[in-house]
């Protein structure tokens, strides 16, 4: 008879879960702040899917380079004759290159003005140097294209615009990576922790300690030295820096959870220790990961911007938020401070999404509410 109450105790449980997710989402629509946020963040992950689809600059990384018009403002328009030989073929986008873009074999070369005449173009090029050009040749065609900038061009006259849009898929593929690695991590030490306590829990307590008291940027720094420069070992550093904020959080529910009647009952029935983490522990703290989460999911955006800033994160002609302001601050004072601003504000808004649909969450999943 014992038992069965027990068993019964766990099947309340887990009714009571059930009923709980639904209430959290009616909280969470009633938070207009945290519906912004999380719309916001849905229309960021479709633009970075669908970046090559979207920005004028279809190259690989968008790293289109023309010197000549380097340094532009935003809104910038000028006219360009495209020059394309004859003897290749210009990809066209498919599913291959979906997501990497399309490589551009065209020439390009801006102009101030120009006149056609049969078959032969006369020009002027910004620099005010004069030329003429046959519009169909035996190497090349010829033919004039405008195009505009919204965010103006950089130093290398590579689009902002698109360079900022690519950059979008930077900071939601290295945060999405590095929360799922920390959580893997965390999830697992601070259960094993909590759960059979002990010489075990000391132990992994003294280990998570040591990491935390190291400042985070100091420690992705180390690890990215000793992994090296490249983008997938920047996933890896910000994943094993965040996970002590994880294990920390999931010890402690587990130590409170584990003594709940429903454990004594997976007990009695014999479960194993492997199953009562899995089955009956890990998904009455799913709420504080999801918190939890999102605030790691904003501090690694953060700390891949200071890594790339620093010059060790992303690599160019990757393009980075953080590569972006490190490139152009130095303009900040040449009076073109858009060229910083325009990567901090992008920076600012997804890690502000992430903080309040983080704060959204923890008062729709708060039981005292």
């Amino acid at each position: 008879m014992k038992s069965i109450n027990f068993a019964k105790g766990i099947i309340i449980t887990k009714v009571k879960l059930s009923y709980n997710s639904q209430q959290v989402i009616k909280k969470l629509k009633k938070n207009k702040l945290a519906m912004i946020s999380l719309w916001f963040i849905v229309f960021c992950i479709i633009i970075s899917v669908f970046a090559y689809q979207i920005i004028p600059d279809k190259t690989p990384n968008a790293n289109n380079q023309l010197i000549e018009i380097a340094i532009q403002r935003p809104g910038f328009k000028v006219d360009m004759l495209k020059i394309t030989p004859r003897n290749s073929s210009q990809q066209r986008m498919s599913f291959k290159n979906f997501f990497t873009g399309i490589p551009d074999i065209s020439t390009y070369l801006p102009i101030k003005s120009y006149t056609i005449e049969g078959g032969t173009i006369e020009y002027e090029t910004i620099d005010g140097i004069e030329g003429k050009m046959d519009l169909h040749s035996e190497e090349s065609d010829v033919e004039v294209v405008t195009k505009r900038y919204i965010f103006g061009t950089d130093r290398y006259g590579r689009d902002v615009f698109s360079r900022l849009i690519l950059g979008t898929r930077i900071s939601l593929s290295i945060g999405t990576v590095a929360v799922i690695l920390s959580l893997l991590i965390g999830v697992f030490v601070g259960s094993i922790a909590g759960y059979f306590r002990g010489g075990i829990d000391k132990f992994l307590m003294w280990f998570i300690n040591v990491v935390w008291a190291i400042p985070s940027l100091l420690l992705v720094i180390a690890i990215s030295f000793a992994l090296g420069r490249g983008f997938w070992q920047i996933f890896i550093a910000i994943g094993l820096t965040l996970w002590v904020d994880v294990a920390r959080m999931v010890r402690g529910q587990v130590i409170s959870i584990k003594e709940q009647e429903y454990i004594d009952a997976a007990k009695t029935l014999g479960y194993s220790s492997t199953r009562i983490i899995i089955h009956h522990l890990l998904p009455n703290i799913i709420s504080p990961l999801l918190v939890i989460s999102a605030s790691n999911f904003a501090t690694s955006i953060l700390l891949e911007a200071g890594l790339s800033f620093l010059g060790i994160g992303v690599q160019p002609p990757m393009p980075s938020w953080g590569m972006m302001i490190k490139e152009s601050y130095a303009y900040l004072i040449l009076g073109y401070p858009y060229l910083s601003i325009i990567p901090g504000i992008a920076i600012m808004l997804l890690v502000l999404a992430f903080m309040l649909l983080g704060n959204g969450l923890r008062d729709a999943l708060d039981v005292k509410n």
